[in-house]
């Protein structure tokens, strides 16, 4: 009798630290409280909350409880806002500068390359083409 004891209190302690403690003198299941689906805000969403939060008119204690939202996610908005406004004050205008992909520029490398070649065999011909009319006059 007293293993049955102690094999009970070792399974209730599991249950407890699983969190799967239930009253084992009622017949029902154990209660789960229902797992939240996390909630993704769009960049649009973020920043007219941001707005709302910059009014002072608003509560933002009252924003927050409508969106579901914490202080620290506000905070991480306002943070976001704010890298991102930094971001595009600081470009330069003209035109952007993209990435080129390795096989584009292996091509292009390849291209100039070529092109050097016919510039230098040009340039051959035309010091040849000098010294031959170099002796003979163009007045004939």
């Amino acid at each position: 009798m007293v293993e049955g004891a102690r094999n009970h209190s070792l399974s209730l302690a599991i249950q407890f630290r699983n969190g799967t403690m239930s009253n084992s003198n009622s017949s029902d299941a154990p209660h789960k409280s229902p797992v939240k689906k996390r909630r993704f805000l769009t960049a649009e969403k973020k920043f007219q909350i941001f707005l709302e939060a910059q009014d002072v008119s608003k509560p933002v204690g009252e924003i927050l409880r409508r969106e579901g939202l914490y202080s620290t996610d506000l905070a991480r908005i306002r943070l976001h806002v704010k890298e991102g406004a930094l971001q595009r004050l600081s470009a330069k205008p003209g035109c952007k500068q993209g990435q080129v992909s390795t096989d584009a520029y292996q091509a292009i490398k390849h291209e100039l390359q070529e092109k050097e070649r016919a510039l230098a065999d040009l340039s051959v011909e035309l010091a040849i083409l000098r010294k031959k009319t170099n002796g003979v006059s163009w007045d004939r």
